[in-house]
């Protein structure tokens, strides 16, 4: 491919950096990078608008140009102009790599959204970009960087959108991003975020926040200058070298964050304002802590060593609240250069930058003890397939650790308030968790579910011959752990859910073809598309109700379609597939009339629905012409009692669009639903369908000691729409383990 040729833009402003970098060519090579870079995305952009009106280059420039302020070196600078040219223009990714390399190939795909992929939801949407996300994270860390800095710009622009386009990113950025440049130690992307996000999602609180601040800011800022003073005086008496005092206004979220944590009032809330102290070594920082307790006087309790017990994302810093000159609490921070270099840009503080002199930038290692719960996620993509629970499991990890307790070889590890030995078994390993018993904690033998507290020392009790018990989804709080515990009960269960999901697929397609389908590229292929590694892992999901029966028919469909339009049509693979097909296109639905029936295409004649299958609108249907005075026996196309129907017997049928204008009629559906057995769940599951409108005709619930329960009922829906919605709303209930559709035995023969 040609290279584009240079252009000085004249439509938008550039950075006086870039602009020299275009002005004056020299022979470095990363300038030439980011030249050729910012010139390449520019035509291709060319003509494009963002919602402000602005050329959408603006967009790469802002972005490239917070990578240079990250420390970021000529290969992510690049990144930064090129990172939506996949998205957003005809380029691909070989012709990227073709024109810059495979480094810059690999930044950008890793941070490029699913656009061109079909699915079914934009939950299913969202948590499959995030495991892309992750996923390319572990090859290169910088990814996430170049995402931020795209998120971060898109928050800064974001009231040229609609009032629900802005609602939903902000959220999903207080859920996810703002969490990840916390994990990642980026401070002033996390702030900035985390104050933008707080802006759109709770506006009359932000503009009340904005009025506390400013109120007694100058009162606030007088009383500080006072402080450093102070403390400088004695920090100079000491002769420390090289110190740097400032005074630290805190961001409004976080402001806003304590008043609603402990249920105070802005008046009452007083180091809203605080002092950092920079110094040059480790033991400048402890010895700089003793000069403050000198200075003023320290509140019992509230000093935090940071340094000696580092925060997940590897943030030191030593933390005390003193009495202020006024009397009023300060705070005042305590970390080296290098810390407060970590602090502010986290990651990124470790290559500031190593790219500069051409040589590789530090890697993300799967032995990095930083990016742990990194790991996790990695780990859990292989276990959750269900999309919405993967979001949550994403949601809850990124947040910030509160307890840290230690191996016996004295390896710390972060947990959220309430954790247990247990949760603490599972961070080590599955197995650990698997076959724990009890722990020790502070060399006493304690029970599986006691309390965490932090400086714990933990070590594990185990037993081959244990397993987990379905009690232990009470009381361990982090994910991990309840994922895991969930995983073991669906493995041990795992042959009963093959055959459930072969029984599931073979009465939706029919048994024609179904063997070799099953082991056919094809199906290898729909497998890994739905996450799973093989076509039985699929089927397993499907038996256990991860993944939805619909979704899965449809990719069939899809790549079938796709396959026999290629294959040879004399082989016998593509006979049994073109029978696949034949069998899921059958009967295509005759045109819609103005009749008032439910049904079409049998007017005036005696029909009913086949229990056997229990069809609902929105799902294709097949008449069958009973024998006896039963009239026409309506039924699924694929289920199972019409496969040896003769054909003068099937009556092309399909559901009337214009059914129910006024007053919809409602379907019964039986369903069973799998559960760990609780006080309260059955309520929580009514509770979801009377909130969703849906009547429930009777229930009955099944129970065994030490087993899970099964819940049947018989609802009634509206059309396969609010069906598979319910089902959607259903499985967000905690302690649902499974759900699936019920159908009645059909005793005789139609």
């Amino acid at each position: 491919m040609n290279a584009f040729a240079p252009k000085i833009p004249t439509d938008i402003t550039l950075p006086d950096w870039l602009q020299s970098c275009l002005l004056e060519p020299n022979e470095d090579e990363g300038d030439n990078l980011v030249c050729h870079a910012f010139n390449f995305a520019y035509n291709l952009h060319e003509g494009q608008l963002r919602a402000s009106g602005e050329p959408y280059i603006a967009h790469p420039v802002a972005v490239a140009s917070l990578l240079r302020d990250l420390g970021g070196g000529p290969a992510l600078i690049a990144a930064g102009f090129l990172h939506d040219v996949i998205e957003d223009t005809a380029m691909t990714g070989e012709d990227l790599e073709a024109e810059f390399g495979p480094e810059v190939r690999q930044l950008v795909e890793g941070v490029t959204k699913l656009s061109k992929y079909d699915f079914s939801s934009k939950t299913e949407r969202q948590a499959e970009s995030f495991r892309r996300m992750f996923l390319a994270m572990t090859r290169d860390i910088r990814v996430i960087v170049v995402k931020l800095a795209d998120r971060l710009h898109n928050m800064r622009t974001l009231e040229y959108l609609s009032d629900e386009r802005r609602r939903r990113i902000a959220q999903e950025t207080r859920d996810v991003f703002a969490p990840l440049a916390n994990r990642l130690g980026i401070w002033r992307v996390k702030w900035e975020l985390e104050d933008l996000t707080f802006k759109y999602l709770e506006p009359d609180a932000y503009r009340q926040m904005q009025e506390y601040v400013a109120e007694k800011r100058v009162d606030r800022e007088a009383q500080v200058n006072e402080a450093i003073a102070l403390l400088q005086k004695h920090m100079d008496d000491k002769k420390f070298a090289n110190v740097e005092i400032t005074g630290r206004p805190k961001h409004l979220y976080s402001i806003y964050q304590k008043m609603v944590r402990q249920q105070k009032e802005f008046h009452e809330i007083y180091d809203v304002a605080g002092i950092r102290v920079l110094v040059e070594t480790k033991g400048d920082c402890y010895q700089a802590l003793a000069v403050a307790h000198n200075c003023f006087r320290a509140m019992p309790g509230r000093m935090k060593d940071y340094i000696s017990v580092p925060k997940p994302n590897q943030y030191q810093s030593l933390h005390t609240v003193v009495n202020g000159l006024s009397g009023q609490p300060l705070e005042v921070q305590i970390r080296t250069h290098e810390m407060h270099a970590i602090a502010e840009f986290g990651i990124a503080a470790h290559w500031k930058y190593k790219e500069a002199g051409h040589s590789k930038p530090q890697q993300w290692t799967p032995q990095d003890e930083r990016f742990t719960w990194l790991r996790q996620l990695l780990d859990w993509q292989n276990d959750l397939k269900d999309a919405q629970e993967y979001l949550d499991s994403v949601r809850d990890d990124l947040f910030e650790s509160e307890v840290y307790v230690f191996t016996p070889k004295g390896e710390v590890f972060f947990f959220p308030r309430g954790a247990t030995p247990l949760d603490f078994a599972y961070r080590i390993h599955s197995e650990v968790g698997e076959q724990c018993v009890g722990a020790k904690v502070n060399g006493r033998i304690v029970t599986i579910d006691s309390l965490l507290a932090n400086g714990d020392i933990v070590e594990i009790i185990t037993n081959k011959n244990s397993h987990p018990s379905l009690d232990w989804l009470n009381f361990v709080v982090t994910t991990s752990a309840r994922n895991r515990i969930r995983q073991w009960f669906k493995r041990e269960r795992r042959d009963e859910n093959v055959q459930r999901g072969r029984e599931l697929l073979e009465k939706h397609l029919g048994k024609s073809g179904f063997n070799t389908l099953l082991k056919s590229s094809q199906m290898q292929a729909v497998a890994e598309r739905c996450n799973y590694q093989t076509p039985e892992d699929l089927l397993a999901g499907l038996g256990y109700g991860e993944i939805a029966l619909n979704l899965v028919v449809n990719r069939i469909r899809n790549y079938t379609l796709a396959e026999t339009q290629d294959i040879p049509k004399n082989t016998a693979e593509t006979s049994s597939l073109a029978d696949e097909i034949n069998l899921l296109q059958r009967h295509a639905p005759p045109p819609q009339t103005h009749s008032n029936d439910p049904i079409l295409g049998i007017e005036g004649l005696l029909y009913h629905l086949a229990g056997c299958c229990s069809p609902v609108p929105g799902e294709p249907i097949i008449g069958i012409v009973t024998l006896g005075s039963r009239g026409i026996s309506i039924h699924r196309q694929g289920c199972s009692n019409i496969e040896n129907i003769p054909g003068d017997r099937l009556i092309p049928v399909s559901w009337n669009e214009n059914r129910g204008q006024h007053r919809p009629q409602t379907y019964p559906v039986d369903v069973q639903i799998e559960v760990i057995d609780r006080v309260g769940v059955l309520k929580d599951i009514l509770t979801r369908l009377t909130d969703n409108q849906i009547n429930v005709r009777n229930a009955h619930v099944h129970t065994d000691p030490g087993r899970t329960a099964m819940i049947d009922l018989c609802i009634d829906i509206v059309d396969s729409g609010q069906l598979e919605q319910t089902f959607t709303q259903i499985k967000k209930i905690t302690d649902v383990l499974n759900l699936r559709r019920r159908h009645q035995a059909e005793v005789s023969t139609p």
